[in-house]
């Protein structure tokens, strides 16, 4: 099969789908692969790098697109990937179609397959093309979090660890799966008193035995109100499968934090889990609402290209590989990652939120 990896156009999206180790294995395996020139440049991979492992470089955008049967991306495709889109393509990339009402009718217009990468699901649950970005996610957003705290970023002044003769801060987290538990152990290493909040008893023990530091809680309406109050930093980690994400911390609940306080929401890519949410890019992170600011980017591991290119395509090589063979039906992960088929809404999450 032919695949074509796209440069990526999403602001400031520096990352590749598949770095040229992984490009070359597929060519020996057979496949034609096609890499748009530059593509890599931002991960530290050069056009050589690729072609050296004979793969084909495609000029431009239109080239590439016009050559893939199978196209691999990271990111989901905006206004100038569409124009390239046609009904015979597989993409294969992350969609989070929930929150993108507008999207969802352009592919299904286009009437091609899409699989998303955050909805290919085995048979437990686990999502494995998730979570290497969830992690990076979390730990990005302690990482932004800590710096926005900063005075002369708008922030309360607040060192999250604390030194000798000052208290520690305090960080929240909604959520302890992959994205939530990076958070929490980040922000514990850290030195900062963390309260994670989460409903499944296996997920609270587990925060439980992170740290000393880490008290992890069920998310009673009035214990989280309280543990809102005098938090510095508030990560949102909430995640339903292919559906938007619900709201767990209200505009109420902000009122209630202290000016110069910090929110992440990671969840921004479904939607948001915090009532105030809305999607910035990193050209543009951040604003306020309530005295307390907002970073909600919507690919936050683009911020690390290099870190995340080698995580995802390590993650995502296996099913490529899948894909390509033209036999992939038979892969129940994959076929349960199909959101949008032939001018049809295919995930059942998106089917809900559609009738």
């Amino acid at each position: 099969m032919r695949i074509g990896i796209p440069r990526e156009t999403k602001t400031l999206e520096g990352r590749v789908a598949l770095v040229p180790a992984a490009a070359g294995d597929l060519v020996r395996r057979g496949h034609e692969v096609w890499v748009e020139r530059g593509a890599g440049v931002a991960s530290g991979f050069g056009d050589a790098q690729y072609e050296a492992l004979g793969v084909r470089m495609a000029a431009d955008a239109g080239t590439l697109y016009a050559r893939g049967q199978l196209i691999v991306k990271v990111k989901e495709p905006i206004e100038g990937d569409l124009a390239h889109l046609r009904s015979d393509h597989l993409l294969f990339c992350y969609l989070h179609l929930a929150a993108e009402p507008a999207l969802t009718r352009r592919l299904l217009e286009i009437s091609l397959t899409a699989v998303a990468f955050e909805t290919v699901e085995l048979a437990g649950g686990d999502l494995p093309l998730l979570a290497p970005m969830s992690v990076i996610a979390g730990r990005i957003a302690v990482q932004v979090g800590t710096t926005l705290l900063h005075q002369p970023g708008g922030g309360k002044g607040r060192l999250l660890g604390g030194v000798a003769s000052t208290g520690r801060g305090k960080v929240v987290v909604f959520g302890a799966g992959q994205a939530g538990g990076a958070a929490a152990a980040l922000a514990a290493a850290g030195g900062a008193n963390v309260v994670v909040f989460e409903m499944r008893q296996e997920r609270l023990e587990r925060m439980m035995r992170l740290a000393p530091n880490v008290t992890a809680l069920y998310p009673y309406h009035d214990v989280v109100s309280r543990e809102l109050a005098d938090a510095d930093l508030v990560v949102g980690a909430v995640l339903v499968t292919g559906a938007r994400a619900p709201h767990v911390l209200t505009r109420e609940m902000l009122r209630g934090m202290e000016p110069g306080s910090v929110v992440a929401d990671i969840s921004i890519d479904q939607g948001g889990c915090f009532e105030t949410s809305r999607p910035t890019s990193w050209r543009e992170p951040t604003y306020v609402e309530e005295g307390v600011t907002h970073f909600c980017v919507t690919n936050m591991p683009g911020a690390v290209p290099q870190t995340s290119s080698q995580a995802i395509c390590a993650a995502i090589l296996p099913w490529v590989d899948t894909l390509a063979s033209g036999d992939w039906r038979h892969n129940d992960a994959l076929v349960r990652g199909i959101n949008v088929e032939a001018g049809e809404l295919v995930h059942p999450a998106l089917q809900v939120m559609a009738a």
